[in-house]
C-alpha cells in the first residue's frame, strides 16, 4: 500500500497538475500524453501505465476536482444557500484555470465517450452533495415536500452554463443571483416536485 504522502502521492499530484495546465493550454484533442509526462517531470512510461489514455487522465482529473471542490453552504436559509451554489459556479467558470480546464472537458464530452463519463461523474457528485440543502429546505418547510433536490441545482447553474458555452455572453455575479433567484421562485412555486 502506497503513504499518502509517498512518491506516488507525489507523481500522481504532479501528473494531474500537468494535465489540468495542458488542457487550459491545448484541450482535450491535444491533450498528450507525452507532453503531460514532460511537464509533470515523470517518466513516459510511469503515465501511460498508470493513466492509459488521455480519458484515463482526464477521469482521474475530474474525479481530484470534486474531491477538493467545497462542500456545500449551510447560511440557514434555502435562498442563501442557492445564492452560494450560484456564486460558487460562477467562482469556478470564470476561474482562468479551473474555467479552461471545465470549458476543455465539456467540449470533449461531445466526442469522446471518455471525457463524457469523467464530466457526468464530476457533476454528479457535485449536484448531489449540493441538493442536500434542497433536502433540508424541504425539511423546514421552505419548499414543496417532493421537491426535486437535483434538478434545482441543475437550474441554479443551468444559465450560466448556456451563457458561458452557447451564446458566449457575459456570466457575472448579477446573472449568478438572478439565475438562483429565478429557480428559488420556481421552486417555491412547486416546479420541482417529483410528478409534476
Amino acid at each position: 500500500m502506497a503513504r499518502p504522502g509517498g512518491r506516488t502521492a507525489r507523481v500522481r499530484a504532479a501528473v494531474l497538475a500537468a494535465t489540468q495546465d495542458e488542457l487550459a493550454a491545448c484541450g482535450f484533442h491535444r491533450l498528450s500524453m507525452d507532453q503531460v509526462a514532460a511537464r509533470a517531470g515523470v517518466g513516459k512510461t510511469t503515465v501511460y501505465r498508470r493513466w492509459g489514455s488521455p480519458a484515463g487522465l482526464v477521469a482521474d482529473l475530474m474525479n481530484e476536482l470534486a474531491d477538493q471542490s467545497s462542500p456545500h453552504a449551510d447560511t440557514g436559509s434555502v435562498e442563501g444557500d442557492l445564492l452560494a451554489n450560484a456564486a460558487g459556479v460562477l467562482a469556478a467558470v470564470t476561474d482562468p484555470r479551473l474555467g479552461a480546464t471545465l470549458q476543455a472537458v465539456i467540449a470533449a464530452a461531445t466526442c469522446d465517450d471518455g471525457a463524457a463519463d469523467a464530466l457526468r461523474s464530476f457533476y454528479g457528485r457535485r449536484v448531489r452533495e449540493w441538493a442536500k440543502v434542497v433536502d433540508r429546505a424541504v425539511e423546514r418547510g421552505e419548499l414543496p415536500a417532493g421537491t426535486d433536490g437535483e434538478e434545482v441545482i441543475r437550474a441554479v447553474s443551468a444559465p450560466l452554463y448556456y451563457r458561458l458555452l452557447v451564446t458566449r455572453e457575459p456570466v457575472d455575479a448579477a446573472v449568478a443571483q438572478r439565475a438562483a433567484l429565478r429557480t428559488l421562485a420556481a421552486a417555491r412555486a412547486g416546479a420541482f416536485v417529483d410528478g409534476r
